[in-house]
């Protein structure tokens, strides 16, 4: 059986990724926060997202309980696989399960940031510190609701680049979480209109429409008091620099896209 592991920081989104990428590596099994997963469900195991505080999640997730590590073990012998992937936060917790599961040697470690953008990771890393989201790649009736502090929506199933179905995920919130930050849209439009203000020869900012849900887009309507001589284009694409430039120095997002509508234009003389 060849061993892969999947590697990156907690909330970066790993589980998200991890369905897609075993499809296209045609890997059967993962190994993700205590669970093994094979084609897509829950065979065995019992999720780390069930415990209610951090130090026994991370017990759980590296299969330090013997009656646990001896049940998925099992499966895993008795189950015809030829390529098994673990998920973990570090190349340090990835060979402890492999070890704890007698898996043998990791053959290929694979970073999460070598499939997934830097946006991605950005966005997942967010969506973890102001929601608390936590992703289970296992389909939403196999959750054990009981077992959780908060169901918090049914993930999408996923579905190959030929449409073939290859799992389900679920959006959680677990007992051990630390809570959540609340941040009021009103907060990104302020921050966004006064990095535009500031800006030179930027008379005037207004948000038109955004999306601060997944922050796909925002579109700012301008108004400019500048010379005719003046790049127009070249300062309205500064202004786009200057508000990815803010939001990911508030908040760590990179926007999929910042549309600028110019609205009007007052000859500086």
């Amino acid at each position: 059986m060849k061993v892969y592991a999947l590697v990156g920081e907690s909330g970066t989104g790993k589980s998200t990724s991890v369905l897609h990428f075993c499809d296209e590596h045609n890997i059967p099994a993962i190994i993700d926060d205590g669970i093994l997963i094979v084609n897509g469900k829950k065979i065995a195991g019992t999720s780390a997202k069930y415990e209610n505080n951090y130090i026994k999640a991370v017990k759980r997730a590296t299969f330090f309980y013997d009656d646990h590590r001896e049940e998925v073990a099992n499966v895993i012998r008795m189950t015809a696989l030829d390529k098994i992937l673990i998920v973990g936060t570090s190349v340090k917790m990835v060979n402890l399960i492999a070890d704890k599961l007698k898996l043998g040697k990791i053959d290929t470690y694979i970073d999460v940031s070598e499939i997934r953008t830097s946006k991605e990771i950005n966005m997942a890393r967010y969506m973890r510190n102001t929601q608390g989201k936590h992703v289970i790649p296992i389909p939403y009736m196999q959750v054990e609701h009981n077992r959780l502090k908060k169901i918090l929506q049914k993930g999408k199933k996923l579905f190959s680049k030929q449409a073939k179905y290859i799992g389900e995920e679920t959006i959680i919130q677990p007992h051990f979480t630390k809570g959540t930050i609340t941040i009021n849209e009103d907060v990104y439009k302020e921050i966004i209109t006064h990095t535009c203000k500031k800006i030179k020869y930027v008379k005037n900012a207004k948000i038109l429409d955004y999306d601060f849900t997944t922050f796909q887009s925002v579109t700012i309507e301008i108004e400019l008091n500048c010379p005719l001589e003046q790049n127009i284009v070249e300062l309205l694409k500064k202004v786009q620099q200057k508000v990815n430039e803010a939001m990911f120095s508030y908040f760590k997002i990179e926007m999929y896209a910042v549309h600028i509508r110019l609205a009007a234009i007052s000859p500086d003389r």
